[in-house]
């Protein structure tokens, strides 16, 4: 009996301990991507690579187990391994969810690239990922109605959540939920997709859980003006990990800080994260840390890196004879970097076009690119090969020659020029603008000419300049080249360019 209750005793003070020891405090951390298209490094193996991130990764969750994993949209396109073929099938981004499946991603948000493959692949790699994907704008649609996308694993159907929850203890007992909520950019018009309004979206999927949960988080894929408009739509969310923009920025909106990092992993953001229960605060500490060469590579994700580089050597020999001759020596580097490919002329943005008109025999006027169509992100320097275009113009195309009224040209070189810092922008041969006039082989422009330009597919179809497209009536006649035809492919056309340089 007297043992009985020293051991009463004892669960007793145990217990009040316990209850001691719960301070009602919990820190956790965030590690943040976005807009990565590249699982090995870049630039020359300088930045980036996945393998890295996983070590990051690792080393926080050492620091604190309550780290978690976020990737804030685009990710399944573009990069050249998507293009490729294995097994009878094109890749598209199999080896980013292979590859994120290995880094034990928490959750992603849907971005407008995710959107650039079919139904079908889009289908497969959700059903091939062990993370979880949100999006309270972006739905399914069907014959009768739209529905959310969803996973399919051994035949069981499992509808993406809107939001995601995450329920995180620490060793003192105190226990917290945090909820996430996200929204994608209505700018790749697809006929599977139906696009609600992220604002009315973004503030019903906050309003549907912030009951449910101590604390609530942005994840979302849009522009940082959207953003910054969602977060003074809701005041209270501590912070939105966003994506879209490829450039690090770091602003705040009242009390929301709004975070995005570098594309292709060139930085990170570690989120170091305080939440007290008592007063229902929140601090957040927000951290870029650049992803170099002084950070080892993860020996798990190196390996399926490798992988995947290895069928890269491999397969693109199929669309091109000999992908790692050397095609051309860089005097001074071409700059791809998304900053000034979508701002200004760069060197990369002449050579393309110029390799454009290159492809017709120099029998156009003019030459035009968006310079949302090069993605590296990136300067080529020294030796360069053929791979080395294919990176740069991973979505290929072909070239088209269009007869275009002056007028309208000038229209388009307008739109171009204003659309400065997005995907629009354009880059020119032959077409350049002095004071407020604009130069065509360093001929005035006049309205009432026709003249011949050559133009990205891309452009055509009216993406990015809305009233770019054949159904134009000033549009007098489009050419498509044939594949035999040096244009079909415009990466051939500036390698064939440079070749000759």
């Amino acid at each position: 009996m007297n043992s009985f209750k020293v051991c009463i005793c004892i669960l007793s003070i145990s217990f009040l301990f316990s209850c001691k020891k719960d301070d009602g405090k919990i820190d956790f951390t965030f590690l943040q991507l976005n807009d990565v298209y590249e699982i090995a490094p870049i630039q020359g193996g300088e930045f980036g690579g996945m393998a890295r991130v996983e070590t990051v990764h690792k080393e926080l969750l050492k620091e604190n187990k309550n780290t978690m994993l976020f990737l804030a949209g685009d990710f399944l396109n573009p990069s050249l391994l998507g293009t490729l073929k294995v097994d009878g099938e094109r890749v598209r981004g199999k080896q980013m969810v292979e590859v994120m499946n290995a880094m034990n991603f928490d959750a992603v948000a849907f971005g407008n690239h995710e959107f650039d493959v079919s139904q079908n692949d889009l289908q497969k790699r959700l059903n091939e990922s062990n993370f979880s994907w949100i999006s309270s704008n972006v739905k399914l649609k069907t014959k009768e109605k739209a529905i959310p996308f969803y996973k399919e694993v051994n035949g069981v159907i499992m509808p993406l959540k809107e939001t995601f929850i995450k329920e995180i203890s620490d060793e003192d007992g105190t226990k917290i939920k945090v909820g996430f909520i996200s929204v994608c950019i209505p700018s790749n018009p697809k006929d599977y997709v139906e696009y609600g309004n992220m604002f009315v979206k973004a503030r019903a999927a906050y309003a549907a859980i912030k009951d449910s949960v101590d604390v609530v988080f942005g994840l979302t894929h849009v522009k940082i003006t959207n953003d910054k408009r969602i977060a003074k739509l809701i005041p209270n969310l501590p912070l939105i990990m966003g994506g879209h923009e490829h450039t690090n920025s770091l602003d705040k909106v009242g009390d929301v800080i709004i975070a995005k990092a570098d594309a292709n992993a060139k930085t990170v953001f570690i989120h170091k994260i305080s939440y007290d229960k008592k007063n229902k605060k929140t601090i957040v500490k927000s951290e870029l840390k650049e992803i170099n060469s002084s950070i080892k590579s993860d020996e798990k994700v190196s390996k399926i890196v490798d992988k995947w580089q290895n069928i890269l050597s491999t397969k693109i020999k199929d669309i091109i004879a000999n992908p790692y001759e050397i095609i051309y020596t860089v005097k001074i580097p071409l700059d791809g970097r998304d900053t000034p490919i979508r701002s200004k002329q760069t060197n990369l943005g002449t050579i393309i076009t110029k390799s454009m008109s290159f492809g017709f025999g120099d029998e156009v006027d003019c030459a035009i690119v968006n310079g949302g169509s090069i993605r590296i992100d990136d300067q080529l320097e020294g030796e360069i090969n053929a791979v080395d275009i294919f990176r740069v113009l991973p979505y290929g195309g072909s070239i088209v020659k269009v007869e275009i009224k002056g007028r309208l040209l000038k229209r388009v070189l307008d739109y171009g020029f204003l659309a400065g810092g997005t995907g629009a922008y354009l880059q020119r041969f032959n077409a350049d603008k002095v004071g407020e006039k604009w130069m065509i082989k360093s001929k005035e422009l006049d309205l009432k000419k026709n003249y011949k330009v050559a133009f990205s597919d891309y452009l055509l179809k009216g993406f990015d300049i809305p009233f770019l497209s054949q159904e134009n009536k000033e549009v007098i006649s489009v050419y498509n080249p044939k594949e035999n035809e040096l244009a079909f492919d415009i990466r051939k056309a500036v390698v064939e360019y440079l070749k000759t340089q």
